[in-house]
Order: C-alpha cells, then structure tokens, then sequence
C-alpha cells in the first residue's frame, strides 16, 4: 500500500513536534480545499470558529448562572435572576448546534469535491508524461506513492475539521480559565498532559503494529481470494487445494486476532496509566480549588465554572491528538502527490510544435540511436531506414534486437538520442508530437481489452471523434468481429467485463478480431502490428495476415513486428535488427539469397516443419492414386 516509503513516520512525532507541525499541515489542507471548493471551506471556517466562540461565552454564561443561583436571596429571586443567563445558555446551545450542523454538511460537500481534483489533478499529470518517464522506475515509485495522495487528501479535511474544532475548543477553555483565574490555566495543562501523551503512545503503537503486520493482512488477503478466484477455481475443486488454503487463512486469521488482542491490553494499559496520573493531577487541581476557595480567593460560581472548562478541556484534548496524529500521516502521501505533478509537469509531453502532413510520403530514420537510462548498452544504434506510404514493411529480429524500441520512436513515443525522426520531412523532435500520435494505430500482442461494451471496444480507435454506424460495420467485418457481436446476449452493447454483473468474455482469438477492427476503424496513415496472431489458430492466423496486408493503402504505411518468419515474405520491404543495429534489408527474395541472418532465421523455422511434409506429401500421393483407380 505504499507505507514503506514513509515507514516510521509516525513515530517521530513528539507533543512538541506534532504542536509545530499542525498549522503546517492545517495550511496545506486548507489550500487544497480552497481550490476544490471554496464557499464550503468558508462555511466549514466559519462555523468552527462560531462554535469556539458559543463555547466561550456559554462557560462565561455558565458561571454567570451559577453566580446567580449561590447568590444571596430567596430561591425564587435566585432562579429569577439566573433567567435571562439560562434563555442565553438555550439559545448559544441551538446555534452552537446550527452551525455544528452546517460545518458537517459543509465538510461532507468539501470532501469528495477535494478527492476529486486530487485524482483529476493527478490522471492528468499522469496520461501526459513522457513513455520514458512511465518506464523508469524511480518515477514508477513515485507514481505508486501518489496514488494514495488524493485518497489522504480526503481524509485530510476531516482530520483537519476535527483539528480545528479540538484546538479552537481548547483555546476557548483555556481563555475562560485565564480570565477566572490564571493559576486554572496551569492545572488544565496539568491535567491534559498524560491524556495527550495516553493519545499519543496508543496512536503510535498502533502504528507500529499496523506497519508489522500489512504483509501478513495482505498474504491473508490474497490467500482468501485465491479460494474464491476465477482463475484458481478448477484446482482448488480438482486437486482439493481449497481445505489447504483455507487452513492457512485460518492460521493467519488466528495470528492476527492475537496481535489485535495484544494490541487491545496494551492500549488499555496505557490509558490506565494516562487516566492515574491524570487523575493524581485532577485531584491536585481540585485541591487548588478547595485552597482558592477556602482562602476567599474564588467564589464557588467561578469554581463550577472552572470544573467544567478543565473537564472539556482535558477531553478535547484526545481527540486533538488523534486528529494532528491523521493529519501528519495522511499529509505525507498528499506531499507525494504534490512531488508527483511536479515531477510529471517536468517530464510531460511537450505541446504544441511544426504542424505533420496530414499524410506524410515517408517517415524516415536517420543515424538513430537511443539507450535506456538502466541499460549500458543503447538499445538501438545508427539505425538509418525508410517507410514509404503504402507499403507493407516488417522488422524481424531476435527478441532484445530492439524492434520494440524501434516502434515506439517511429510513432513518437520515445525521442532518439541522437539522430532524426522525420515523418514527411519534419523532425519529430520539432514536431506537435499530438500530430504525430492522431496518426498512428497500434496493434500490439497485449492490445487493450477495455472493459467497456463491444461497440465502445472499437469506436474508442477514435475516442474523440462521434461513432460512425457505417465505419463500424465496415469495422467489424474487416475482420470477422461481425460474427462476434452477433454470438453477444446484447450485441454491440454487451459487456466484454465478466466481473461486473451481466458482462461477457470474450476468447484470446476473438479479442484479436476485436483489435483488428479497432485498428481498421482508426484509419491512420501509420499502422504499426507488433505479434498480432499469438492467440489464434493457423487459419485464423493467415487470414489476420492477409487483413493486415490490406491495411496498407496509398496514403497507409504498415510497419509489421512478428516472429512469424511464413508472414514476411509479402512483405514490401524487411529490416533485419540484431543487438539494436540494423544489419540486413530488402525483400524476401533477395534476403534469402543474400543467405544471411534472416536466411537463417526463415531456414530455423521451415526445419521444424520439413521433417513432415515429405510424409505429408506421400500420403496424398496415395490418396490421389487410390482415388485413379477407383474411377
């Protein structure tokens, strides 16, 4: 869940460090807020604060009713003369609840409004940076921390609610208990000192224990969905794996109730002792007030008062601490976040840039070279190649050979080192590189399975752009998806998520038509195949391979990556990569008898099959005799 990178966070926290830190990180929460929503970050404000006040005045109209009632007179002029005080006691206590009322409609509109410019804030910074930058794993890190950020951010308003109201609370006790008497300030501090350092030793420990056993509720975790998982089901019935999985989970269920048991007693334990010593402190202040009394130095109006502003204050100050305890932990992944954006608005896609051809003539590679940053050796070097419109070329080589890295700079997803890029003569590096991604489509072995309806799996080939009925259908045929739709419970609207309720699955080879389709809906003057036949069967295979070829048109280049040396040899044009040079080129003809690498590669693959086909042929050379002299 992320907490290793801020492990031991928490237990840094002293009093004097959590009392410097909050307005800190009540700050940071209250800029975060004042983006999201503003009137109700005033109203939150205002009706704490509201409250701190009617919290004041209603302990001063406390003492003032008690003042009345242990005064001189009859009981009848006592409770007359405390009248006016207690309609004021009523009326501070409606509008203390008024705006209690408000401030939590208020937070609970403020909340979800500040998650979701968190979250909105972080995606967008997230969908714009640079491939590089997604494939590093520093900022991999920082990604994986940050996505907590927006979810802390939330939690962060109501902690930091909660903070306010524990503070302005405790500075309005403290206040009356300075005007009534300033010795009562002292004995409030005293008595609220060991229940702040109860909140604080119970909190931290807690911590502690959450951060020994997060592997073991994860491992519970995942043995638990293993019982129950898609995937695993056939074993855990045909192997009888589920009683074994489930007499580990019980195990660790065991180990965890101990530990949540251990840490009950210990939490007891400590509020035992922060109760006793803030009890023996308690005990002395009440002896304070005995002395004051008894010396005529505070009538016992002012004393009542002050026994109930040293009570609310002593139990406002738990809650304090808990909540600047939340806020500290929970603005350490919102400090995440922040980095996060900053770091992906540093490393983000640049905007703007040479306007493309709408159909660039070539695209063409000079001298490329490029490396990745944990990599000695560059993944590509010298590379120098050409992509005329309407040709079909395949790049074939060895896995690491680097035709993967070749790709991603021909559709500008990677920047070369050095060299150029050029589509239609304007360099990439100079180029809106938006342009350049509109015309591109992307098949790869892995393709995006989106868990959206049928229809929505190929219109979003053009996500920016309203379907079109007729290019759908025409789509959809292209490959075969036709038949697919028509086998779906609700056709182009099902959907292709069996995990939500109502949807369907669809098979590796139907996926495949699928992205396919998406791809010939595209319809982009550069269409790049990586291995897009693994899951099909060998007839679906070559009919793939022959849609693929028909991809290619006057003003559509196909760039074509397979193992799959039988589905080259079509090809217009073939470049030969080994260890990130390019080192043979031309078409099949002329690379076979070149006898090179790719001679060899193409040989590799037809030994496998050449033991059979002598075999093959002798047995239908039987057949077709037999079938002579029938006639």
């Amino acid at each position: 869940m992320g907490w290793n990178r801020h492990e031991g966070a928490v237990l840094k926290l002293s009093p004097w460090s959590m009392a410097r830190s909050a307005p800190q990180l009540v700050g940071s929460t209250v800029r975060l807020a004042w983006r999201a929503d503003r009137p109700a970050l005033l109203t939150v404000t205002v009706c704490e604060i509201g409250q701190a006040i009617a919290h004041a005045i209603g302990l001063l109209v406390t003492n003032s009713i008690l003042g009345a009632l242990f005064g001189g007179g009859d009981t009848v002029a006592r409770l007359h003369s405390a009248l006016p005080a207690l309609i004021a006691a009523t009326v501070i206590a409606v509008l203390s609840a008024l705006l209690a009322s408000l401030s939590t409609a208020a937070t609970g509109r403020l909340e979800p409004r500040v998650e979701r410019a968190a979250i909105q804030l972080y995606v967008e910074r997230a969908a714009r940076v640079e491939l590089e930058a997604v494939e590093d794993g520093d900022y991999r890190k920082l990604l994986d921390s940050a996505q907590y950020g927006a979810e802390s951010a939330r939690q962060m308003i109501g902690a930091c609610v909660g903070a306010l109201n524990g503070m302005f609370s405790l500075i309005a006790a403290a206040s009356v208990l300075t005007v009534l008497h300033p010795i009562l300030l002292l004995l409030l501090m005293l008595i609220c000192a060991p229940r702040g350092w109860g909140a604080l030793q119970v909190a931290q420990r807690r911590y502690v224990s959450r951060m020994n056993m997060i592997e073991h509720e994860r491992a519970s975790r995942l043995v638990r969905g293993l019982i129950t998982d898609r995937a695993a089901a056939q074993e855990v019935r045909a192997h009888g794996v589920g009683p074994f999985l489930i007499s580990h989970f019980e195990q660790m269920a065991q180990t965890a109730e101990t530990e949540q048991t251990r840490l009950a007693k210990d939490k007891a334990g400590t509020e035992l002792l922060a109760a006793a010593l803030s009890g023996v402190a308690t005990l002395l202040a009440y002896a304070a007030l005995g002395w004051l009394l008894l010396t005529g130095r505070m009538s016992m109006a002012v004393a009542g008062t002050a026994v109930m502003a040293v009570r609310t204050g002593s139990a406002t100050l738990g809650a304090l601490v808990q909540a600047i305890n939340r806020l500290h932990e929970e603005s350490l992944y919102v400090q995440d976040l922040d980095r996060h954006n900053e770091e992906a608005t540093r490393r983000a896609i640049p905007t703007g840039g040479a306007a493309v051809p709408e159909h660039p003539a070539e695209i063409r590679l000079e001298q490329v070279t490029f490396g990745y940053p944990d990599r000695d050796a560059p993944a590509l070097q010298d590379v120098s190649l050409s992509i005329p419109a309407g040709t079909v070329v395949a790049l074939v080589g060895e896995n690491g050979s680097g035709k993967s890295t070749l790709v991603k700079l021909i559709s500008g997803l990677h920047l070369p080192d050095s060299g150029r890029v050029l589509w239609g003569g304007i360099d990439l590096a100079e180029a809106d590189r938006d342009q350049i991604f509109d015309k591109v489509s992307l098949l790869n072995q892995d393709f995006q399975k989106w868990p959206f309806s049928a229809e929505t799996n190929l219109v979003i080939g053009r996500p920016g752009v309203a379907a079109d009925a007729d290019q759908l259908a025409s789509a959809a045929a292209f490959a075969g998806t036709d038949t697919v739709i028509d086998g779906l419970p609700r056709g182009w609207q099902t959907l292709l998520a069996r995990h939500f309720r109502g949807g369907s699955e669809l098979s590796g080879g139907q996926w495949q038509k699928v992205g396919l389709s998406r791809t010939h809906y595209r319809r982009a003057p550069l269409v790049i195949v990586d291995e897009p036949t693994s899951a099909l069967d060998p007839a679906a295979e070559i009919a793939a391979f022959a849609r693929i070829r028909e991809l290619a048109s006057p003003d559509t280049a196909v760039v074509l990556v397979t193992h799959r040396m039988a589905a080259v040899q079509h090809a217009d044009h073939i470049y030969v990569l080994h260890e990130g040079r390019l080192v043979e080129s031309g078409n099949h003809s002329k690379l076979l008898a070149a006898e090179g690498r790719y001679s060899r590669m193409f040989q590799m693959q037809a030994d496998q099959y050449a033991p059979l086909i002598p075999a093959q042929t002798a047995s239908d050379d039987a057949a077709a005799h037999q079938d002579a002299v029938l006639f």
